[in-house]
């Protein structure tokens, strides 16, 4: 079938004729749901383990730290520059290295460390995904190339789900090259529908959620 009568087959479907003028895009309506900070902060976590991650609610700081500290348990890590980290005390853990601003340095570190450990400029609750802003504080190697990923998440950076952050943050392109969207531990299926974990990045996830 030729390319122009592929086309006419899919204008016809649409209810279009040739030469038609291509009509204005309905306006974008987001839905931001009314929830309170305590209940993203609790759907957050369930959406977490339904994926089969790990998750923590911590009051404090300091409750964070002995988590993160108690997961790491002699392991090695690399921590994000993100200034959250370093209140919660994450970044003086033994085993973690940080501060690091050098992109071939990280990226040798990376391929070494047990565990990475970042924060997260927004979570979504009614997924359980981690938003991160590629930057000098959240760099992407962390969250991607270790084999375990904990996230340490204040309450007030949760929303309710991909509206509000569309809301917040309606032009990402204009802040960031790049922002990635972490939903629960890497799987695939792709080989015989078999489900492995940890093939396009980490197998282990934790989600502390401080607050």
């Amino acid at each position: 079938m030729s390319r122009d009568a592929i086309l006419d087959k899919v204008r016809t479907a649409l209810g279009r004729s040739p030469g038609q003028p291509i009509a204005e895009p309905p306006p974008v309506r987001l839905r931001v749901a009314d929830v309170d900070a305590e209940a993203r902060a609790a759907g957050m976590l369930r959406a977490v383990e339904a994926l089969a991650g790990k998750t923590r609610r911590a009051a404090t700081g300091a409750d964070a730290r002995a988590y993160v500290g108690a997961v790491l348990d002699g392991k090695t890590a690399v921590a994000s520059n993100a200034p959250f980290l370093r209140e919660c005390g994450i970044v003086d853990l033994p085993g973690v290295q940080s501060g690091f601003t050098d992109r071939a340095a990280l990226r040798a570190l990376c391929a070494t460390a047990d565990v990475g450990i970042t924060s997260a400029d927004y979570a979504l609750a009614d997924t359980g995904t981690l938003v991160m802003l590629a930057s000098p504080a959240e760099a992407r190697l962390i969250s991607l190339l270790p084999p375990v990923h904990i996230a340490v998440v204040p309450k007030e950076r949760v929303l309710s789900g991909l509206d509000e952050l569309l809301t917040v943050l309606p032009l990402p392109a204009e802040q960031t090259s790049s922002m990635v969207l972490i939903t629960g531990p890497s799987r695939t299926a792709d080989i015989e529908q078999i489900l492995v974990r940890g093939v396009h990045g980490p197998g282990e996830i934790h989600v502390v959620v401080v607050g």
